[in-house]
């Protein structure tokens, strides 16, 4: 009997039903979710700037590529272009959203680089208000906190303010010693140069113009190497034409740092030397980075910016700020640990109807350590008799001696300088000065009166609220990007490039946020 084999006769490159990846994906497939999200928002005016036809072959859909980036960051954490690529070709999810086209990897850099690096903050806010309509998000209650994101440059590439600074000056010095020189030489031309304590590259450039004029100076015709004697007039000449060069190097390097920077990479100019917490080096070393700061509301990532100060307290008002451009109004309770509370602050607080839930510096120690709070040596803890005279623990008076303004203050906060009447004989002065001088301290009364509210804010049941939620959302969110999704170093150079970086990935927290939670609320149902 003939055997029937034909079943077995087949090509594994044959084309099988269905033929649409939508047919193939479930129902409840996260990517549909997202699709049908993404189709609520007009995308297109962010993208109105791209031509539609090109040179060459038509341009992939703008739409198709900006929901498959978005959604690579939201699978990954942070997608790469390369693993992007890969994922439109194999992945049935991304074939879907980009209709079984596949860009290239260089095609996905030159959209995001060229089209929509500075249209991602419009499309990340537009996209997040959208969110927290749907959801009811409360934005009332911000939970801020900042953290120090590696920047990709070089660790050894440090450019010091002072450095240039300290080094400017010497070279001052020696331009006035080559002046000097130069006098002696022009005085028999009735010429002469300025001399100065400080010197600009514009009036070396004019003297170089003007002794290269008077000297009749040929470039070319100089003498180097060995068995050649340079002339006094080249010898002076590259002198101070070099002095020019350098001058303009230092000139060049204070003002990349700015007023507000101490320090920058080479390899990445816009990046600050700062210390992070996560010392992979060993040795406490300083690492050019980002500061990134967020406030999250509800879980979600509200406001994001992205900041060059190492310290926290400077990036307080810039990203309130941020916010009440996004959304026209200022939150009624921003809750950051103590290193954004400051006078400078609280007041901007006071200014703009928000509420103080911040800590302040010393807060911890202050309200745990109770040997430190009712310490008598401490200046608040002083007596003040019926007659408004501060009194120390042996009883002696102090007098006001002046009163001077803080520095780094906005708000013109002064203190009070007080001195005691005679600390001669007194037994306890082991216990409460160092010093053989009589006991000097400084009272600031506004902030002393200002931290005892926030104090009382925050020891109530609403502030106690407020601080448990903070460390498990602000302080969560960076734990969830950092080491749950392995973003834990910037990619790109340039602040620009590195907001657009973290826009696609607060973007992507967001939304894989929010489909996980109508994920849940579908099951609970």
């Amino acid at each position: 009997m003939k055997n029937n084999n034909t079943s077995n006769h087949f090509t594994a490159e044959q084309g099988i039903l269905p033929m649409f990846p939508s047919e193939i994906l479930n129902v409840d497939d996260p990517v549909l979710m997202y699709d049908r999200f993404m189709e609520e928002i007009d995308l297109k005016k962010y993208l109105r700037y791209i031509p539609t036809r090109g040179a060459g072959r038509p341009r992939y859909n703008p739409v198709n590529m900006l929901k498959t980036i978005i959604y690579g960051f939201a699978e990954e954490g942070y997608c790469s272009f390369r693993k992007l690529e890969d994922n439109c070709r194999v992945n049935i999810r991304y074939m879907y959203l980009m209709n079984y086209e596949a860009p290239s990897y260089r095609t996905f850099c030159h959209f995001v680089k060229g089209f929509l690096k500075y249209s991602l903050k419009d499309i990340f806010y537009s996209i997040t208000k959208e969110l927290c309509g749907k959801l009811n998000v409360d934005l009332q209650h911000i939970y801020i906190d900042g953290s120090k994101f590696e920047a990709n440059a070089n660790k050894y590439s440090w450019v010091w303010k002072k450095s240039a600074e300290k080094s400017r000056y010497k070279l001052f010095a020696k331009i006035t010693s080559l002046f000097e020189l130069l006098n002696d030489d022009l005085k028999y031309d009735h010429m002469s140069v300025n001399i100065n304590t400080e010197y600009a590259p514009d009036y070396l450039r004019l003297v170089l113009d003007k002794l290269k004029e008077i000297w009749q100076i040929d470039e070319t015709a100089f003498v180097h190497g060995s068995g050649h004697r340079k002339s006094d007039h080249q010898r002076k000449y590259e002198q101070l034409k070099a002095y020019t060069s350098k001058l303009e190097e230092y000139v060049e390097k204070i003002q990349i740092c700015g007023t507000s920077r101490n320090s920058y990479s080479k390899t990445d100019t816009d990046a600050t030397f700062m210390r992070i917490k996560s010392d992979y080096m060993g040795n406490d070393q300083l690492l050019p980075a980002y500061n990134v700061q967020i406030g999250v509301a509800d879980e979600f990532i509200a406001v994001i910016d992205v900041n060059q100060y190492r310290s926290d307290m400077d990036c307080f008002v810039p990203l309130m700020e941020e916010f009440h451009e996004v959304y026209g109004a200022y939150p009624k309770y921003p809750v950051a640990d103590a290193g954004y509370g400051s006078f400078n602050n609280y007041i901007y607080c006071e200014q703009h109807g928000m509420e103080k839930y911040m800590k302040f510096p010393m807060y911890k120690k202050e309200t745990k350590d109770k040997k430190y709070h009712t310490n008598p040596f401490r200046p608040i803890n002083f007596r003040v008799d019926e007659n408004g005279t501060i009194r120390c623990p042996n009883d002696r008076a102090f007098k006001f001696i002046y009163r001077h303004l803080v520095r780094g203050n906005l708000y013109g906060r002064q203190e009070e300088v007080f001195e005691c009447e005679d600390c001669q004989g007194c037994p306890l002065a082991e216990q409460c000065k160092k010093t053989p001088k009589n006991k000097r301290i400084s009272l600031s009364r506004e902030r002393n009166n200002m931290y005892q509210e926030v104090q009382d804010n925050l020891e109530s049941i609403h502030g106690a609220l407020l601080r448990m939620n903070r460390s498990i959302q602000a302080e969560g969110t960076f734990g969830i990007m950092k080491h749950d999704r392995w973003y834990k170093r910037i990619v790109r150079k340039g602040i620009d490039s590195v907001k657009a970086e973290l826009y696609l990935v607060a973007l992507g927290y967001n939304l894989r946020k929010y489909i996980t939670k109508i994920m849940r609320i579908r099951i609970a149902a």
